[in-house]
């Protein structure tokens, strides 16, 4: 930013004393701070639903090891609409929460993702961690975005007010 005294002195031309070096609104979230994020959320929307789904639906652990497909298809249902629901209505999970993390549309980080936007980023996380690629390419991206942040047009945000 020009100096008042250099801009009223003529040596910065007048449109110029507004130019100045802004950091991104909101940059990109840390690796490290995802993967936390990810365990916690592992541990506070999965545990409960694992829990719930193997004793009280099924009965007992051996009732869920013989219809284990069934089983996990109560879990992972439940799971898909919690998961999707918080990050179209709040844009966090409480991991998420925890760290200062958001997701947001591409473009614009401050706008909440669309619940097809959620869906395909739920279904597409895995397929990011199972291929190995899907992560890597955070590590060589400026914007950290990793495979499943790309195809869903989504991603996620460190953000200050947490």
């Amino acid at each position: 930013m020009a100096r008042w005294r250099y801009v009223k002195q003529g040596r910065i031309p007048k449109g110029e004393e507004k130019r100045e070096e802004t950091a991104p609104l909101y940059p990109p979230a840390p690796i490290a701070a995802r993967l936390k994020a990810f365990l916690t959320d592992t541990f506070m929307i999965t545990m409960p639903i694992l829990y719930i789904v193997i004793y009280l639906v099924m009965g007992s652990r051996e009732e869920f090891r013989e219809n284990m497909g069934e089983g996990w298809l109560y879990i992972l249902i439940p799971h898909y609409i919690v998961v999707v629901l918080l990050w179209t209505l709040q844009g966090q999970t409480p991991g998420m929460k925890a760290y200062g993390l958001k997701v947001g549309k591409w473009r614009d980080p401050s706008q909440k993702i669309t619940f097809l936007q959620g869906t395909i980023r739920y279904f597409a996380m895995p397929l990011s961690i199972l291929s190995i690629v899907g992560l890597l390419i955070a590590l060589f991206r400026q914007d950290r975005a990793t495979l499943h942040d790309m195809v869903s047009l989504s991603r996620m945000v460190l953000v200050e007010d947490f």
